[in-house]
């Protein structure tokens, strides 16, 4: 995949909107009783990185951006500030935060991952862009150190470990990540009169598949 590890000014996607997407099949049959399939696994983010825009200063530091990205064909990172967390903003992050994987006695690798929980059911979402230096892990409730007890892939979310948890041993982790996203359109219009009558460009910013 054509992806820059390179994360959009933070400054810009503060104050910009968007969220998860699904999509649901609906079908409605004779009877009036419908029947709906969800196609996609996994929920896929939109954003728009025009509401972010303050001055005509953060314009240039967009198109400069969008540029250097050659439009739709390079990806990069985005910060989701409603979510990028393992756990709630106003928590502290522990090693403890998310399960992802158990022990076998032979597996090292295991793949970050982000459950939201709502009653008796949940999603488990993949994290593939993890923060580098804020990726806290442990085995069976103890504590790793990253770099002689673990190692983190930022840019695939795959975590490490230097030797393999025993059979049963619950692997655990907390951290701070970015979405993978590309800018959604091919072309940016903007205006100097517009945007200081209080108009903003539009920016639509799309989520991308690593794995």
């Amino acid at each position: 995949m054509q992806f820059h590890e390179v994360r959009f000014p933070v400054t810009l996607s503060f104050g910009s909107v968007g969220g998860p997407e699904r999509r649901t099949d609906v079908v409605t049959i004779s009877n009036g009783f419908e029947e709906r399939n969800a196609p996609w696994a996994h929920s896929r983010r939109r954003y728009d990185a025009g509401v972010g825009m303050r001055s005509l200063d953060d314009v240039e530091t967009m198109i400069a951006f969008f540029e250097a990205r050659f439009g739709q064909l390079y990806g990069f990172r985005w910060k989701d500030w409603s979510d990028y967390r393992s756990r709630k903003p106003s928590e502290t992050i522990t090693a403890m935060d998310q399960e992802i994987g158990t022990g076998d006695g032979a597996a090292t690798d295991f793949a970050l991952a982000k459950t939201y929980r709502s009653g008796a059911h949940s999603y488990t979402r993949p994290i593939v862009k993890p923060v580098a230096g804020t990726v806290r892990v442990a085995v069976a409730g103890v504590g790793l150190t990253e770099g002689t007890d673990f190692t983190v892939d930022a840019t695939t979310g795959t975590v490490t470990c230097t030797t393999a948890p025993a059979v049963g041993d619950t692997v655990t982790a907390g951290f701070e990540f970015d979405v993978p996203v590309r800018f959604d359109t091919d072309s940016i219009l903007t205006s100097v009169a517009s945007f200081q009558a209080g108009e903003v460009p539009n920016v639509p910013i799309v989520e991308v598949r690593i794995r």
